[in-house]
């Protein structure tokens, strides 16, 4: 990237051969959620979660579902001034008990995501990164440092597939996934956005599932969500329920502990069962948890379940 350039994320510019941040305090969709949104299912099951994002994007996904921020740079699109020391504010004010670095994608404001998770922590606030996973190793301990959960989207299990419709490569996100189970203290889940007629068949399904279990173990939570048309995919249909009951059966035959299906309305798919009994511990509406039957989180039965259920 040449003096006065800005980079493919759109939010970092050389100036006089260093790279500056453009949206560090420049934030967008600044909002109260609750954390079923993120999607994380076992992480703090019924509390509200502070989330912000910024502008630009690191991939180029044809499908973004969020493209109207992820395209933008920091001159075309609505944001407001909110230092880290006003969104830590922000968030205890509200009884919240996270922060969200969502929308777009974190690791392309790191520097921010950095400073804002470092303040939180420091006032009890846990911090939730929902991201790609793209990432360069030598970044990575520094941008998650001082966070606790995180939703990777693993998009497809074809090389194809991210080289075609992301403009990225695979590999640096199973690489990122490997990590954060296996190499940090950060709850990890995961999300496959079904696209029909891209990543949708029973043969990738399988293969994503059998990674997962053979990387990462078969109690990380993943999440299978419906695809709406959107950006430069709007002759895409949406993904018909056949397909995402579909990926559900698979993961769950192959072993996967905990299987969930979002953005559609399937009470079963929403529903956190206990792997042993088959007990409902914990029913949820539409991205809202209801009733939760769990002893710190333990079933009735002795099983313990896998998640972050209660603030340290």
């Amino acid at each position: 990237m040449r003096h006065n350039q800005t980079g493919y994320c759109g939010v970092r510019d050389n100036i006089d051969g260093g790279l500056f941040l453009t949206t560090y305090s420049k934030v967008t969709g600044l909002a109260v959620d609750p954390i079923e949104k993120k999607p994380l299912y076992h992480f703090l099951p019924g509390s509200n979660v502070l989330s912000f994002g910024t502008a630009g994007c690191n991939l180029g996904c044809k499908f973004c579902q969020n493209w109207e921020m992820s395209t933008a740079s920091v001159d075309h699109i609505r944001s407001q001034d909110a230092t880290p020391e006003q969104i830590v504010a922000l968030a205890l004010k509200k009884g919240c008990k996270s922060i969200a670095y969502t929308y777009n994608e974190p690791t392309i404001f790191a520097e921010f995501v950095i400073d804002t998770s470092k303040l939180a922590r420091e006032h009890g606030i846990k911090n939730v990164m929902v991201t790609n996973g793209y990432i360069t190793p030598e970044a990575r301990s520094d941008v998650y440092e001082f966070i606790d959960a995180a939703n990777v989207d693993i998009k497809s299990f074809s090389e194809t597939f991210y080289h075609k419709l992301t403009a990225a490569h695979i590999e640096p996100v199973k690489t990122t996934i490997e990590w954060l189970v296996n190499k940090t203290d950060v709850w990890v889940e995961l999300t496959t956005l079904i696209i029909p007629g891209q990543n949708d068949t029973e043969d990738e399904i399988e293969h994503l599932v059998g990674w997962i279990i053979d990387k990462c173990g078969n109690r990380v939570p993943l999440h299978f969500s419906v695809f709406h048309p959107a950006h430069k995919m709007n002759d895409i249909p949406r993904t018909p329920d056949e397909s995402l009951l579909l990926a559900r059966k698979i993961a769950i035959e192959s072993g996967i502990r905990h299987v969930y299906l979002g953005n559609v309305h399937d009470t079963t798919g929403h529903t956190t069962f206990c792997p042993v009994c088959k007990h409902k511990l914990i029913s949820r509406g539409w991205m809202n948890t209801g009733r939760i039957d769990l002893d710190n989180g333990m079933c009735s039965c002795g099983e313990v379940l896998d998640g972050v259920w209660e603030i340290d």
